[in-house]
């Protein structure tokens, strides 16, 4: 996990330099307070710049730009390749040396054999740029789901690239609002628009979207493309649930396994929930050597009623050799660290939850502990929003009847005490009833199609939804120097579980029903079989009225006036000013 920077200049602009790439490292040093190098090409056209995170092959040989001159290639790279050792050893049968123990030299011998198609290859999380002085061409690409950044700037004289916006602010890049953006993020708390996710809240500068990669020639000429999506993933109705369950379970050990390589200590978040407590547990029983510790960190709250110390209290107690570190979150430490957030967040963020995320992080640092395991993507994976289930009982109201009748009773039973009965058949009409059993006669497609559900998922998994929370993991991991890895997105698992029936998923009202019955009477029933979702509440609304918050929101709303920004309903949420003004 580091942080990159290059810039690729046209002849007749001024000469990459030294000075130039420093300016574009310089803000990012908590991306990788463990070193930083440059590189620029003979031409004086190309330079990369990288700050280092050492987490794999800690010496020197793990600097970077690291080059390969005997393959003509060059590269700047951030993240993680887990499968980088089954890599190495396929590439080495076919005649390749290798002069470091890094993933990233494997990425460069995977991309002179393989081309464009060595994303293919990959797990893991990156983002990278490679020179090839073979074709005089840049090749940068994003990792599948996005959990790595990729920015970038063009106009008709270079081509500039990074891992964070303020970056491009320390080159000398003028800061351009999107009033469209401002507008979308007042109205509506919009940050990411799915049809538009290169768009950010600066109109000159763009993110290169999750799962494409990008060329650049030298007359900045650029090129983008799509390498990877969930819809050719076919529903398999053949496996049984008990095959099901030991797929998921191989796989997911299997995504841990991966994910623990590393020359740095290893922890993991942890909350009361069924995500996180998975991981623990799975490494806990299947990876952790005798005389080995395992840690975990957790955010606390001395509300009883949101603190979730009685589920993790349930976890450990069943667990050996864990050491366990717990922060409690309070108003004060809030108003102090918020500043701190904003300025690596680079963007708007839609409510100050996150900062229990910002504590963790910040406590695994204070611990020594630099990569951390997180329960994240579960929920778009599998599931697990509150909303999903009437989602999925709407699919099952227009498809499949005997199964929505069983599915909703299970739903009621378990969650109308909290959320309300959930009953498709109250506005049930004559003509709606005669209508569905025609369509259904017929073949044809019903008002909300057999894939809905399904469809809603691959939305969430790949589009804003975990676009937003993956930039906020990044951001608030990274300004520790921090790298969190993401067990549950890794393809083989992601695109297993697309090719499971909704059933599998979602069963007798329960979200997450396979993972549930993976770990089954192995976690504590407290937590498999838990029906509340506890969320973080910030101390915010006390926060909005200090002087310090009040003056921002004041010139937010003067900003909007003088803009002519359109406002849908003059009752703006005060947070939302607070944000716009950070970043103006």
């Amino acid at each position: 996990m580091c942080g990159i920077a290059g810039i690729i200049t046209t002849k007749s602009h001024k000469q990459v330099s030294e000075v130039s790439l420093e300016a574009l490292i310089a803000p990012i040093k908590h991306r990788g307070p463990d070193g930083s190098g440059t590189w620029i090409h003979n031409d004086k056209q190309v330079g990369f710049a990288h700050r280092r995170l050492s987490i794999i092959d800690l010496s020197e040989n793990g600097k970077q730009p690291f080059h390969r001159a005997d393959l003509g290639l060059s590269i700047t790279f951030n993240g993680e390749i887990y499968n980088y050792i089954e890599l190495k050893n396929s590439l080495i049968a076919k005649g390749y040396s290798f002069h470091t123990l890094t993933d990233t030299e494997v990425i460069l011998a995977c991309y002179k054999e393989y081309g464009y198609d060595c994303l293919k290859y990959f797990d893991g999380m990156f983002a990278f740029a490679i020179w090839d002085d073979n074709k005089h061409i840049l090749f940068c690409a994003r990792d599948r789901f996005g959990e790595k950044p990729f920015f970038y700037y063009k106009d008709n004289e270079q081509f500039i690239f990074a891992s964070e916006i303020k970056q491009f602010w320390n080159y000398g890049i003028e800061k351009i609002t999107d009033r469209q953006k401002v507008s979308d993020f007042i109205n509506y708390s919009q940050i990411l628009d799915d049809s538009h996710l290169e768009k950010t809240f600066y109109s000159n500068i763009s993110s290169l979207k999750a799962a494409h990669y990008l060329i650049c020639t030298t007359d900045l000429e650029t090129t983008i493309k799509n390498y990877w999506n969930l819809d050719n993933v076919e529903v398999n109705h053949n496996i049984s649930f008990s095959e099901a369950v030991n797929e998921v379970t191989s796989l997911f050990k299997k995504s841990i396994d991966n994910r623990l390589r590393s020359d740095v200590p290893i922890g993991s978040s942890l909350s009361g929930g069924i995500d996180s407590s998975a991981i623990v547990y799975t490494v806990n029983k299947n990876f952790l050597k005798h005389d080995q510790q395992q840690f975990t960190f957790s955010a606390r709250f001395k509300n009883y009623e949101k603190d979730e110390g009685e589920y993790i209290d349930a976890l450990l107690k069943e667990l050996s050799n864990i050491k366990r570190a717990d922060v409690f979150l309070s108003a004060d430490e809030f108003e102090k660290d918020i500043e701190t957030i904003i300025y690596h967040q680079d963007e708007p963020f839609q409510s100050s939850s996150i900062f229990a995320q910002y504590k963790v992080m910040q406590l695994a640092r204070k611990n020594n502990v630099t990569v951390l395991l997180d329960g994240q993507g579960a929920d778009e994976l599998l599931g697990g929003y509150e909303g999903f289930y009437i989602d999925y009982l709407k699919q099952l109201f227009y498809n499949d009847s005997a199964l929505y009748k069983s599915e909703v009773s299970s739903y009621n039973a378990i969650h109308a005490s909290k959320y309300g009965k959930a009953d498709f058949y109250k506005n049930d009409t004559l003509k709606l009833k005669l209508n569905r059993k025609f369509k259904t006669i017929l073949n044809k497609e019903q008002a909300v199609p057999s894939n809905y559900f399904c469809n809603i998922l691959k939305n969430y998994i790949t589009g804003s939804q975990m676009q937003q929370l993956l930039r906020y993991a990044d951001r608030n991991s990274m300004a520790h120097s921090i790298e969190t890895r993401l067990p549950f997105l890794n393809r083989e698992l992601v695109e297993f579980v697309f090719s499971l029936p909704d059933s599998y998923k979602l069963s007798k009202g329960w979200p997450k029903y396979i993972l549930r019955k993976a770990f089954d009477k192995k976690i504590p029933d407290e937590i498999i079989w838990r029906k509340n979702k506890i969320g973080f509440e910030t101390p915010e609304a006390n926060f909005l009225q200090t002087e310090k918050a009040l003056s921002k929101i004041n010139l937010s709303k003067q900003y909007v006036k003088d803009h002519k920004i359109n406002i849908v309903s003059e009752d703006i949420n005060p947070w939302l000013l607070y944000m716009i003004n950070s970043y103006l």
